[in-house]
Protein backbone atom coordinates (compact mmCIF):
# COMPACT_ATOMS: atom_id res chain seq x y z
CA UNK A 1 0.00 0.00 0.00
CA UNK A 2 0.93 3.54 -0.74
CA UNK A 3 0.85 5.91 2.23
CA UNK A 4 0.74 9.66 1.76
CA UNK A 5 0.57 12.91 3.87
CA UNK A 6 0.10 16.43 3.40
CA UNK A 7 1.28 19.85 4.46
CA UNK A 8 2.72 19.44 8.07
CA UNK A 9 4.15 23.27 7.96
CA UNK A 10 6.15 22.80 11.48
CA UNK A 11 3.28 21.08 13.38
CA UNK A 12 5.33 18.73 15.08
CA UNK A 13 3.03 16.83 17.59
CA UNK A 14 0.29 16.13 14.96
CA UNK A 15 2.85 14.27 12.81
CA UNK A 16 3.76 12.22 15.39
CA UNK A 17 0.47 10.99 16.67
CA UNK A 18 -0.38 10.65 12.93
CA UNK A 19 2.79 8.19 12.24
CA UNK A 20 1.47 6.39 15.57
CA UNK A 21 -1.88 5.58 13.82
CA UNK A 22 -0.27 3.68 10.88
CA UNK A 23 0.44 0.23 10.32
CA UNK A 24 3.19 -0.21 7.51
CA UNK A 25 4.92 -2.74 7.01
CA UNK A 26 7.69 -3.26 4.92
CA UNK A 27 6.48 -3.62 1.77
CA UNK A 28 4.72 -0.38 2.12
CA UNK A 29 5.65 2.96 1.01
CA UNK A 30 4.80 6.00 2.65
CA UNK A 31 5.08 9.66 0.41
CA UNK A 32 5.09 13.22 1.84
CA UNK A 33 3.84 16.38 -0.44
CA UNK A 34 5.94 18.67 1.23
CA UNK A 35 5.26 21.89 3.07
CA UNK A 36 7.65 20.43 6.20
CA UNK A 37 8.42 24.04 6.90
CA UNK A 38 7.07 27.46 7.94
CA UNK A 39 4.32 28.67 10.15
CA UNK A 40 4.04 26.00 12.46
CA UNK A 41 5.94 26.52 15.87
CA UNK A 42 8.40 23.79 15.28
CA UNK A 43 9.83 23.26 11.46
CA UNK A 44 13.06 22.13 12.83
CA UNK A 45 11.66 19.25 15.04
CA UNK A 46 9.54 17.88 11.91
CA UNK A 47 12.61 17.72 9.59
CA UNK A 48 14.62 16.00 12.95
CA UNK A 49 11.74 14.11 13.39
CA UNK A 50 11.62 13.01 8.85
CA UNK A 51 15.19 12.19 9.42
CA UNK A 52 15.23 9.18 12.00
CA UNK A 53 12.26 7.39 9.74
CA UNK A 54 13.26 4.37 8.71
CA UNK A 55 11.95 2.56 5.29
CA UNK A 56 10.36 2.69 1.79
CA UNK A 57 9.94 6.89 2.64
CA UNK A 58 9.37 9.25 -0.69
CA UNK A 59 9.71 13.21 0.29
CA UNK A 60 8.31 15.72 -2.07
CA UNK A 61 9.51 19.44 -2.74
CA UNK A 62 7.33 21.74 -1.62
CA UNK A 63 7.12 25.61 -2.43
CA UNK A 64 7.99 26.73 0.95
CA UNK A 65 10.99 24.42 1.21
CA UNK A 66 11.71 26.11 -2.44
CA UNK A 67 11.51 29.14 -0.33
CA UNK A 68 13.84 28.34 2.14
CA UNK A 69 16.32 27.56 0.27
CA UNK A 70 15.91 30.65 -1.98
CA UNK A 71 16.13 32.56 1.03
CA UNK A 72 18.93 30.34 2.41
CA UNK A 73 20.63 31.77 -0.86
CA UNK A 74 19.88 35.09 -0.39
CA UNK A 75 16.82 35.13 -2.85
CA UNK A 76 13.52 36.89 -2.17
CA UNK A 77 13.93 37.16 1.30
CA UNK A 78 11.37 39.23 2.22
CA UNK A 79 8.69 36.23 -0.13
CA UNK A 80 10.31 33.64 2.47
CA UNK A 81 9.83 35.77 5.46
CA UNK A 82 6.38 37.21 4.67
CA UNK A 83 4.83 33.75 4.27
CA UNK A 84 5.49 31.85 7.65
CA UNK A 85 9.37 32.27 7.47
CA UNK A 86 10.43 34.31 10.34
CA UNK A 87 8.73 30.81 12.91
CA UNK A 88 11.30 28.57 10.74
CA UNK A 89 13.93 30.96 11.46
CA UNK A 90 12.93 31.25 15.38
CA UNK A 91 12.78 27.23 15.47
CA UNK A 92 16.45 26.90 14.45
CA UNK A 93 17.55 29.55 16.92
CA UNK A 94 18.92 31.76 13.96
CA UNK A 95 20.05 30.92 10.45
CA UNK A 96 23.65 29.75 11.63
CA UNK A 97 22.18 26.97 13.96
CA UNK A 98 20.44 24.97 10.55
CA UNK A 99 22.33 21.81 10.75
CA UNK A 100 23.86 20.24 7.68
CA UNK A 101 21.69 17.50 7.43
CA UNK A 102 18.85 19.99 7.09
CA UNK A 103 20.37 21.50 4.38
CA UNK A 104 21.48 18.10 2.26
CA UNK A 105 17.43 16.78 3.09
CA UNK A 106 15.74 20.03 1.42
CA UNK A 107 18.34 19.99 -1.64
CA UNK A 108 17.30 16.11 -2.19
CA UNK A 109 13.78 16.95 -2.18
CA UNK A 110 11.78 15.66 -5.55
CA UNK A 111 9.61 17.47 -7.73
CA UNK A 112 7.22 15.24 -8.42
CA UNK A 113 6.77 10.95 -7.66
CA UNK A 114 5.08 8.68 -10.45
CA UNK A 115 3.70 5.47 -9.85
CA UNK A 116 1.77 3.40 -12.58
CA UNK A 117 -1.54 4.57 -11.14
CA UNK A 118 -0.69 7.37 -9.56
CA UNK A 119 1.05 11.35 -9.82
CA UNK A 120 2.21 13.02 -6.68
CA UNK A 121 3.02 16.24 -6.27
CA UNK A 122 3.03 19.47 -4.01
CA UNK A 123 0.62 21.77 -5.66
CA UNK A 124 -0.41 19.92 -9.15
CA UNK A 125 0.46 20.24 -12.42
CA UNK A 126 -0.50 22.69 -15.65
CA UNK A 127 -3.27 20.50 -18.16
CA UNK A 128 -2.54 19.53 -21.33
CA UNK A 129 1.69 19.25 -20.37
CA UNK A 130 3.34 15.75 -19.66
CA UNK A 131 4.86 15.80 -16.33
CA UNK A 132 8.75 15.61 -17.52
CA UNK A 133 7.84 18.71 -19.39
CA UNK A 134 6.28 20.73 -16.05
CA UNK A 135 7.89 23.81 -15.15
CA UNK A 136 8.78 23.46 -11.30
CA UNK A 137 6.59 26.68 -10.60
CA UNK A 138 3.75 25.09 -11.67
CA UNK A 139 4.62 21.90 -9.86
CA UNK A 140 5.12 24.16 -6.89
CA UNK A 141 2.66 26.97 -6.89
CA UNK A 142 -0.27 26.01 -9.32
CA UNK A 143 -4.23 25.94 -8.33
CA UNK A 144 -7.07 26.39 -9.79
CA UNK A 145 -5.45 25.86 -13.06
CA UNK A 146 -5.01 22.50 -11.67
CA UNK A 147 -7.80 21.34 -9.17
CA UNK A 148 -10.64 23.35 -10.99
CA UNK A 149 -9.84 21.86 -14.72
CA UNK A 150 -12.72 20.34 -16.22
CA UNK A 151 -10.83 17.88 -18.25
CA UNK A 152 -9.50 14.17 -17.20
CA UNK A 153 -6.34 13.13 -16.02
CA UNK A 154 -4.82 9.87 -17.40
CA UNK A 155 -3.60 9.44 -13.72
CA UNK A 156 -4.60 9.89 -10.33
CA UNK A 157 -3.09 12.73 -8.82
CA UNK A 158 -2.34 13.27 -5.27
CA UNK A 159 -1.22 16.94 -4.38
CA UNK A 160 -1.28 18.99 -1.23
CA UNK A 161 -0.77 22.70 -0.89
CA UNK A 162 -4.40 24.61 -1.31
CA UNK A 163 -5.69 23.64 2.16
CA UNK A 164 -9.61 22.50 3.04
CA UNK A 165 -11.79 22.24 5.34
CA UNK A 166 -12.00 18.03 4.01
CA UNK A 167 -10.09 15.96 1.84
CA UNK A 168 -11.46 16.60 -2.18
CA UNK A 169 -11.56 13.04 -3.34
CA UNK A 170 -12.74 12.81 -7.10
CA UNK A 171 -11.48 10.21 -9.15
CA UNK A 172 -8.87 11.43 -10.79
CA UNK A 173 -7.47 13.98 -8.33
CA UNK A 174 -7.24 14.14 -4.60
CA UNK A 175 -6.64 16.57 -2.54
CA UNK A 176 -5.15 15.79 1.09
CA UNK A 177 -3.85 19.29 2.47
CA UNK A 178 -6.27 19.91 5.52
CA UNK A 179 -5.01 23.07 7.02
CA UNK A 180 -3.76 21.17 10.05
CA UNK A 181 -1.57 24.35 10.85
CA UNK A 182 -4.64 26.68 10.73
CA UNK A 183 -6.88 24.36 13.87
CA UNK A 184 -7.88 21.85 11.47
CA UNK A 185 -6.47 18.26 10.77
CA UNK A 186 -3.27 16.42 9.55
CA UNK A 187 -4.52 14.04 6.86
CA UNK A 188 -2.88 10.26 5.81
CA UNK A 189 -4.75 8.85 2.86
CA UNK A 190 -4.04 5.16 2.21
CA UNK A 191 -4.12 3.90 -1.65
CA UNK A 192 -5.79 1.89 -3.15
CA UNK A 193 -8.17 1.60 -0.57
CA UNK A 194 -8.72 5.76 -0.59
CA UNK A 195 -9.12 5.08 3.50
CA UNK A 196 -8.40 8.48 5.42
CA UNK A 197 -6.54 8.46 7.99
CA UNK A 198 -6.63 12.35 10.34
CA UNK A 199 -5.23 13.69 13.45
CA UNK A 200 -6.86 17.25 14.59
CA UNK A 201 -4.92 20.24 15.48
CA UNK A 202 -7.74 22.24 17.77
CA UNK A 203 -4.77 25.43 17.95
CA UNK A 204 -4.31 27.88 14.85
CA UNK A 205 -0.52 27.94 14.82
CA UNK A 206 -0.67 30.90 12.06
CA UNK A 207 -2.43 34.01 12.27
CA UNK A 208 -4.30 34.51 8.90
CA UNK A 209 -5.17 38.20 9.53
CA UNK A 210 -2.64 39.39 6.80
CA UNK A 211 -3.15 38.63 3.25
CA UNK A 212 -0.56 36.15 1.99
CA UNK A 213 1.46 36.83 -1.50
CA UNK A 214 1.42 34.06 -4.41
CA UNK A 215 -1.32 31.86 -2.68
CA UNK A 216 -0.64 29.98 0.82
Amino acid sequence: MIYVIGDIHGCLEPLRRLIAQLRLSEADELVFLGDYVDRGPDSKGVIDYLLTLRGRYTFLMGNHERMFLDFLQGKERALFLYNGGIATVESYGGLSRIPAAHLAFLERLRPYHETQDYLFVHAGIRPGIPVQEQDESDLLWIREEFYAYSGRYPKTVVFGHTPMREVLMDDDRIGIDTACVYGNKLTCLILPSREVIQVSNPLDMYSRTTPLSRGV
